[in-house]
């Protein structure tokens, strides 16, 4: 019988790292082993290197409430302005046929993926301070001073969260948040709960 698939969801509150870990997480190496990316849909605007259908899958105010009303997504949220949406039929073929499929969503959504999938794996991402996370958000360029605003107190809100979540990663450097998440998922199927009962019976008699 084939293992069924693990889903695993890495929140942070922006600009706490999370996509970055997920980009070198899913290595040539990992995506030849079977981990894949869940590329969400948003109603935002792309930002210089990004890609569609790479990062994100960038469509207008009008599709994205067709495809919402059409139960396209398994959660969807405004996050910050705009409209954040994680497709479905990509997770429950995982699950269905193995593999690993890397999500990385702001908080709102996992807690919503979470009760659609609660087998799935969650990740919390935590910047070392909150002056560090103000430094990296200032970092980017990317927002008004006012988008700014915005983001910097939902992450606030949302760093106090924490303990929601199974496993917290403090992105202290990324190399080592990269190797503390991949250890998390490597041996997540190792904890008693998630071993198979059947096995187990033969393996103790």
């Amino acid at each position: 019988m084939k293992k069924p698939g693990a889903i695993v969801i890495i929140s942070s509150p922006s600009g706490g790292g999370k996509t970055s870990i997920c980009r070198r997480i899913l290595s040539k190496t990992r995506r030849r082993q079977g981990w894949t990316f869940s590329v969400s849909y948003t109603t935002r605007r792309m930002r210089v290197g990004e890609r569609t259908g790479r990062e994100y899958h960038f469509v207008s105010d009008e599709r994205f409430e067709r495809l919402a009303q059409a139960g396209f997504f398994a959660e969807h949220f405004h996050v910050h302005t705009h409209r954040y949406g994680t497709p479905r039929k990509p997770l429950e073929q995982v699950v269905r046929k193995g593999g690993v499929m890397i999500l990385d969503v702001d908080v709102q959504g996992a807690f919503e993926l979470r009760r659609e999938f609660p087998e799935a794996i969650t990740i919390f991402v935590l910047p070392p301070s909150v002056a560090a996370l103000r430094r990296r958000l200032r970092l980017r360029g990317t927002e008004t001073r006012e988008q700014l605003a915005i983001r910097f107190e939902n992450a606030r809100r949302e760093m106090k969260l924490y303990s929601r979540f199974e496993y917290v990663v403090v992105n202290r450097t990324l190399d080592l948040a990269v190797q503390q998440v991949r250890a998390i998922i490597r041996s997540h199927s190792c904890r008693a709960d998630k071993i198979d009962k059947e096995q187990m019976q033969t393996i103790t008699g």
